[in-house]
């Protein structure tokens, strides 16, 4: 059996997370594809800067199949920080393996060990395979409308 390694993201990572990161993007919401500098900054910055949120991967054999994104933010209501899932992808490969499961609970363990006072995310519409993951791990949709603005 081989084993599926959930950590925080490293500086070695960078490389492997920025092309995982890339096929979410570009494959997957089928987004216009990014600067390779600016995504890899932004990689950057969570592993030097931890205050502003953390990165999660999933590792099998030395590769990574998957990450997990959480951006912190406060709760002024519950006077706490609080916490975005802001991303959850796993490769195709790699799904059915519960590393989307052990990637949430990841997420989910740290706000939880931090003392944050919650933690939101959003999935689209029509992705039901995330809906069910997360109806699976607990996650309760929300009461609050969520707007946007470009």
């Amino acid at each position: 059996m081989n084993a599926l390694f959930i950590r925080t993201a490293e500086e070695k990572d960078i490389p492997q997370l920025y092309e995982l990161m890339l096929g979410y993007i570009v494959d997957f919401y089928q987004k216009p594809k990014p600067n390779e500098a600016d995504l890899k900054k932004l990689i950057q910055h969570l592993i030097s800067h931890p205050d502003t949120g953390v990165q999660f991967v999933a590792e099998k054999e030395g590769e990574l199949v998957g990450f997990a994104t959480l951006y912190f933010t406060f709760s002024t209501l519950q006077v706490k920080r609080a916490a975005t899932l802001n991303d959850l992808f796993v490769t195709t490969e790699a799904r059915g393996h519960k590393a989307g499961e052990r990637l949430f609970e990841a997420c989910l363990a740290y706000i939880r060990e931090n003392d944050f006072a919650y933690m939101t995310w959003e999935t689209a519409k029509d992705n039901l395979i995330a809906q069910g993951l997360y109806n699976k791990m607990g996650g309760k949709i929300s009461e609050w409308l969520v707007y946007e603005i470009e």
